[in-house]
């Protein structure tokens, strides 16, 4: 349920993953980690040694992508959490703070479509669809500023898609949704941003 976290175990290398990995020890975020491009990046983040806080609605994928970061040599976190939801994406952020230590990197990658013909889509897909895959990363870049700013230091990465160029046919509000990430909150820097420094992370895309 949302607001829950639960540690699975490190698999056998995650000690000498983290002595040598680029990322040994810092502790990264990743939303919509349960599935599709956040699960491979939780993944390819576990063989760098990182201690990962995967962030998604369904406990059963991030679980199963939790127990991928061990075997891949890093530790992961589960925090069940909506996206779409401000406070839930906040209390997983706070818990991931007490639980592993201050966040180095935030990830936005969660993701939501419907495949279907623009007239045959309802208003509450689209809804849903604006609120994972759009406000799912203002939340998370919002929150993710805040807690990195007062530190000076933090990186924030934001998942792109080919769609925001160009569409393709029954993926509308997909579409939609990466044209407005092209002005994401990644682009409002320095305004938002300036007090956040960028990280020595090979991940590091900090909005400067």
């Amino acid at each position: 349920m949302p607001g829950s976290s639960e540690q699975l175990s490190e698999g056998p290398f995650a000690t000498a993953a983290r002595e040598r990995g680029p990322l040994a020890g810092r502790v990264v975020v990743v939303t919509g980690a349960s599935g599709g491009v956040g699960r491979a990046v939780v993944r390819r983040l576990g063989e760098e040694g990182a201690q990962v806080a995967l962030i998604a609605r369904g406990t059963a994928g991030l679980s199963a992508a939790a127990v991928e970061v061990g075997v891949s040599g890093g530790s992961g976190l589960v925090f069940e959490a909506d996206v779409a939801d401000y406070g839930q994406v906040r209390a997983a952020a706070e818990r991931v703070e007490t639980e592993l230590g201050p966040i180095d990197v935030w990830m936005n990658v969660a993701f939501s479509s419907v495949f279907a013909r623009f007239t045959d889509i309802k208003p509450e897909e689209f809804e849903r669809t604006t609120a994972v895959t759009y406000l799912g990363y203002v939340w998370g870049t919002k929150v993710a500023l805040d807690l990195m700013r007062p530190r000076g230091r933090g990186a924030i990465v934001q998942a792109g898609s080919a769609l925001a160029y160009r569409a393709i046919p029954s993926s509308r509000p997909t579409a939609g949704r990466n044209t407005r990430s092209r002005a994401s909150p990644s682009r409002c820097a320095p305004s938002c941003s300036r007090r956040t420094a960028p990280s020595t992370s090979p991940w590091s895309s900090s909005p400067r």
